[in-house]
């Protein structure tokens, strides 16, 4: 037999081996992040939905929902397993980073946040007279002919798409 007429069906079993090669390891990542998950720990279900580790079972795992509200989940439905400021920042909307930044304060009232100086403020006059957009009808316009005239110039009453055929 020809090696040529060999080569599409030896590429085609090297590209099903590296695919399920690849699929394997991510297998065994995902069960072994299952494994090690421990009580306390927060994880995202397969669904979405965000709850505590509370209980670990050989196939189930039991999760906190929400303060005293309890279920029963499949290893397998677990989709990841979240550190501590991961979950606390997604659940619980704790933006450590957010309040901490250079010490910046926000004021309450944000009419500080738009005063400008007086020089600034005539700049910016100067700059708007020239910027403005004249939104109303150009020169042009006003010379076209009115729609009522345009509709009496059609002949004989008939609207678009009629024919003379009977």
């Amino acid at each position: 037999m020809n090696p040529v007429t060999l080569l599409p069906f030896i590429v085609l079993i090297g590209a099903m081996f590296l695919m399920t090669r690849s699929a394997k390891k991510k297998q065994a990542a995902a069960a072994n992040m299952r494994n090690e998950m421990q009580p306390g720990t927060g994880v995202r279900t397969i669904g979405g939905m965000y709850a505590t580790v509370k209980e670990l079972h050989d196939d189930s795992v039991l999760l906190e929902i929400a303060p005293g509200v309890h279920a029963v989940y499949a290893k397998n439905s677990i989709g990841a397993v979240l550190d501590d400021a991961e979950y606390n920042r997604i659940v619980h909307g704790d933006d450590e980073e957010e309040l901490d930044v250079d010490g910046a304060v926000v004021p309450d009232d944000a009419s500080s946040l738009t005063e400008l100086d007086d020089a600034h403020e005539d700049a910016d006059a100067d700059d708007d007279a020239e910027a403005k957009i004249d939104l109303g009808k150009k020169a042009e316009a006003d010379d076209a002919e009115p729609a009522e005239s345009q509709a009496d110039k059609k002949s004989d009453g008939k609207s678009d798409g009629e024919a003379d055929a009977k």
